[in-house]
């Protein structure tokens, strides 16, 4: 039991249903869905909706999304991937042709066709209860009638202020009266809550063969991009096997490449050699097996991982027994390893995860984002659709597996995760941060199977993180001995220039017929039960 006198919050218990995501007004939504009669699937979307307008650094209808649903809370999962796709024209060719060497946050290539709209859209025809067009009607009404700015809200939009006054469109939008907004003042996106309508009441087709879609195509174009209204009427994500390990008699399900999920599941297989016995979690001990562990897994990942489509990645090998003994093998518990030299994707940025469980045991865990803050900080301006900037994440070396070519989806860094035990959903849970979210699996899921934290201590811990350029970035509240013996291990220590990832959880207590919630502290949201 928590100490009640430390700044902290308490898990959250219910019976009907609990949604847990990073903004009170997106948790709320989801809240008031599954008590319309909306089930879990529902409920998520709609609440995935109205991020993208309350948390617009975050996510959006111009981003994608990764799925895990469980009806009834049965082993039997169903995923989709709604990550989009390179323009038809993008060759690897082209870019070398063009002396692009590398695509860059605000670049037009950085914009690939968005899946968020197309995943929604599909998941609810298949599995909710409700229409798309209901359940956009919270977020229609927010960007329509305007919503208070939160404190972590701002603190990004601070952080982005030059990025954003790189386009005009996002400047006229993000920076009214010429300034990021201040915690309480209030928000309006007319053209976006124009768009949400309809899509409303056309579906997808209104996204990505309509008006909208002419918009983007025509903004991106006059920038440079090879983006066709072909590309976007031929859009579509997919329904994917989930991989999974097996870890401390639980099976941890990820999406299947081009996720990153594949790379959390090698932490955990790494990890599964150790016994935690009676080692304390935040040692200089753990924290070093944990660092290396991550860059064997992280080194693994911007080695093999591409689009399954275009390339074969040997994920059976990966996830093998004798691989994460050769692995495990490679740790020395007294020095830290020399980083590879590989190829690199954008770190530690803004996403939004949505896990909910309602009185049926539907399970859903949605993962919906931009990428970097504020995306590409590319607005197109009849729409008002902020577009994402996941072609960032690609390679442009002729033969990497993450090499963009044609209708190619980069290597993603959003996943979504699910817990099983005995053939039934444990517990749908996620963590944000960008390239963290990998490691930020394994972390939270040790904190909670390894040392016995509930939800919402294992989200409270310190976090750090072993950044592909080199160093470890650490939070403030690791002691200064814990710092200074990584250090001693060879380990070149720095702090992140925002808090590390964020995290939502919901376990089913399926003996007594509870939930418990827990919530990121990091991030301005909730969960809350009924």
């Amino acid at each position: 039991m928590r100490n009640f006198e430390l700044p902290s919050r308490s898990t959250v218990h219910a019976v009907n249903g609990i949604a847990a995501t990073s903004h009170p007004l997106s948790t709320t939504t989801a809240v008031d869905v599954l008590k319309s009669g909306g089930n879990a699937l529902d409920a998520a979307v709609a609440a995935a909706a109205v991020q993208g307008v309350v948390e617009p650094q975050s996510t959006g209808i111009g981003g994608d999304c990764f799925i895990f649903y469980s009806p009834g809370g049965s082993g039997d999962i169903i995923a989709y991937n709604g990550s989009g796709r390179a323009p038809a024209a993008a060759t690897p060719e082209w870019f070398q042709e063009q002396g692009i060497t590398e695509i860059h946050q605000t670049m037009p290539h950085a914009a690939t066709i968005p899946g968020a709209v197309d995943a929604w859209d599909r998941l609810i025809q298949d599995h909710g209860t409700k229409n798309l067009g209901e359940l956009l009607q919270p977020a229609i009404a927010f960007a329509r009638d305007g919503y208070a700015i939160t404190p972590r809200v701002s603190f990004d939009w601070h952080q982005s202020e030059n990025l954003i006054r790189q386009d005009k469109n996002a400047t006229k939008l993000f920076l009214p009266d010429d300034r990021p907004l201040r915690v309480g003042e209030i928000h309006r996106q007319p053209a976006l809550a124009a768009t949400l309508e309809i899509i409303a009441k056309q579906g997808r087709e209104a996204f990505y063969t309509g008006q909208v879609a002419a918009d983007i195509v025509e903004y991106l174009q006059s920038l440079g991009g090879l983006h066709t209204m072909e590309d976007f009427a031929t859009a579509s994500g997919e329904y994917v096997t989930p991989i999974r390990t097996e870890f401390r008699g639980y099976e941890v399900l990820e999406c299947p490449p081009n996720g990153q999920g594949l790379t959390a599941l090698v932490m955990l297989n790494i990890f599964a050699g150790y016994d935690p016995g009676d080692i304390d979690s935040q040692s200089v001990e753990r924290l070093h097996i944990e660092i290396e562990a991550g860059r064997l897994a992280y080194a693994i990942r911007d080695t093999y991982i591409g689009d399954p489509a275009q390339v074969e990645v040997p994920i059976e090998h990966i996830l093998s027994a004798a691989y994460a003994d050769e692995l495990r093998a490679k740790i020395d518990p007294g020095r830290a390893m020399e980083v590879p030299e590989l190829p690199t994707i954008p770190n530690h940025e803004d996403t939004v995860f949505i896990a909910v469980v309602d009185k049926e045991r539907n399970a859903c865990s949605l993962i919906n984002s931009v990428f970097q803050s504020f995306g590409s900080a590319r607005v197109a301006p009849k729409s008002g659709v902020l577009l994402q900037n996941r072609g960032e994440a690609f390679s442009i070396v002729s033969g990497h597996p993450n090499c963009i070519a044609p209708n190619k989806r980069p290597l993603h860094t959003i996943i979504p995760g699910m817990l099983l035990k005995n053939g039934r959903v444990q517990m749908p849970f996620g963590v944000m941060g960008g390239t963290y979210q990998a490691y930020g699996h394994a972390h939270f899921l040790t904190r909670v199977l390894d040392f016995g934290f509930n939800l919402q201590e294992a989200m409270d811990l310190p976090r750090l993180f072993p950044t592909p350029g080199g160093d470890v970035e650490a939070e403030s509240r690791f002691s200064s001995d814990v710092i200074n013996g990584l250090k001693l291990l060879g380990h070149s220590m720095g702090r992140p220039n925002k808090p590390i990832g964020g995290a939502q959880a919901i376990w089913i207590d399926w003996d007594n017929g509870t939930l418990t919630g827990g919530s990121e502290p990091r991030k301005d949201g909730c969960a809350i039960g009924y």
